[in-house]
């Protein structure tokens, strides 16, 4: 028995949601608009203000699915509604980021800057008014594409153990170790 995909998805007022004859749910609200291909031993049914999804039948890749797709439902129908968010912080002395346009440029201790041209649906903005450091925050509606877009950036720099530099999530600790001491 699926816990997960037995639990409806609440959808709200301003939330559309349409499925067609591909299998392809289609999500619309005041975020943005995100698709999904259902699978098609799973189906989707619309009561009044949740969404019901069943399987076909109890097989044990059937039962996989129920819930899985029960949950990538929530996240488009949450993304849609309310969005999701990334903050990243960067850390390290001279290290920047500045958006100019839709071309996010990092400045990381390398010889040259890096440049990202994120993904379309992901928005990004540079907040350097929080503190020392530049906080980045990256949001959009797909949950999926957000976090990859997320650690995608991390990856340009992560944070290192002995000074603790690099772009890590906001509030990540970062274990450091010791430097080495001089023998005596």
């Amino acid at each position: 028995m699926s816990r997960i995909g037995n639990l409806p998805v609440p959808i709200s007022d301003k939330v559309e949601f349409s499925i067609n004859a591909d299998n392809i749910a289609t999500f619309k609200g005041e975020k943005g608009t995100n698709t999904l291909r259902i699978h098609p031993n799973i189906s989707i049914e619309k009561s009044e203000d949740e969404l019901i999804i069943k399987r076909n039948d109890d097989q044990k890749s059937n039962r996989a699915l129920h819930g899985l797709f029960r949950a990538l439902i929530n996240n488009a129908v949450v993304g849609v509604s309310e969005g999701y968010t990334k903050k990243l912080e960067i850390i390290g002395v001279g290290f920047r980021a500045s958006i100019s346009g839709d071309v996010l440029e990092l400045n990381l201790g390398y010889s040259h800057p890096i440049f990202f041209v994120p993904p379309e649906g992901i928005s990004m903005e540079v907040d350097t008014k929080s503190g020392k450091n530049p906080i980045l925050i990256i949001t959009g509606v797909d949950k999926e594409m957000v976090g990859q877009v997320a650690a995608k950036i991390r990856s340009f720099r992560k944070p290192e153990p002995y000074k603790g530099k690099g772009i890590r999530y906001l509030g990540e600790q970062v274990r450091r170790k010791a430097g080495k001491s001089a023998a005596k």
